[in-house]
């Protein structure tokens, strides 16, 4: 078996072991094992599966499919601090698709996305796509976004099913991003995030193009147009 066969079923691992543990199999595992018992599960699982990958990504050879466009540089760039001011708002306000219990109008990216952490895996792995054309990584990125947009939509549909509240929320807000807003579900307004998600997201999008070549022996892409 090849590197790259090996590393694919080892991100399929990790992307159906997720969904199963996150759905079908977490109520009874939590009624055998208690919650934090389910936890300590759920963490191994995800730790072994998605870790081994990524030691695996390290140690396989780099290759490249296709030539970059020169072109490409600003606008992936734009996408990556689009997806940093995803992530700071998705951490930044309370939403209710990852903490049960939160009332209220959506608030903040919510109003744009109401799932901005996947949606910022999902950007984050479609660039990365795009700008390395390294099959390796094309095999993981792939399963970060299918883990961040599949995942999201099943636990919507459980979500729904659960909590009546969660219904009205979904018919507020939207899936994929800004589509709420075009509806008219939104206003117009809604689409300036707030200052702490552009602040926030601009200080990330910089410290990680910085330390880019620190983390993963690589400089990001574009990150010469700041020296």
């Amino acid at each position: 078996m090849s590197d790259l066969m090996l590393l694919a079923l080892l991100v399929g691992l990790f992307v159906v072991s997720h969904e199963l543990l996150s759905h079908p199999l977490r109520a009874p595992l939590v009624a055998r094992l208690g919650e934090k018992g389910f936890a300590v599960v759920y963490s191994v699982v995800a730790l072994a599966s998605f870790g081994s990958a990524v030691q695996l990504w390290r140690e396989t050879p780099k290759e490249r499919l296709w030539d970059t466009p020169a072109g490409a540089y600003i606008p992936a760039l734009a996408a990556m601090l689009v997806a940093c001011i995803f992530f700071v708002g998705s951490v930044s306000a309370p939403n209710p698709a990852m903490m049960p219990g939160v009332k209220g109008e959506p608030k903040g990216l919510q109003r744009i996305t109401r799932h901005p952490m996947m949606w910022s895996m999902a950007i984050w792995a479609g660039v990365h796509i795009m700008m390395t054309a390294d099959p390796r990584t094309i095999v993981l990125a792939s399963g970060v976004a299918v883990l961040a947009l599949f995942g999201t939509a099943m636990q919507d549909g459980k979500k729904k099913a659960q909590n009546p509240a969660y219904a009205a929320h979904m018919a507020r807000t939207s899936h994929f991003p800004f589509l709420a807003i075009v509806a008219g579900r939104q206003p117009w307004s809604a689409i300036w995030p707030g200052l702490v998600p552009v602040l926030g997201g601009l200080l990330l999008w910089f410290l990680i193009l910085w330390a880019h070549p620190m983390l993963i022996d690589v400089p990001a892409a574009g990150w010469s147009y700041f020296q």
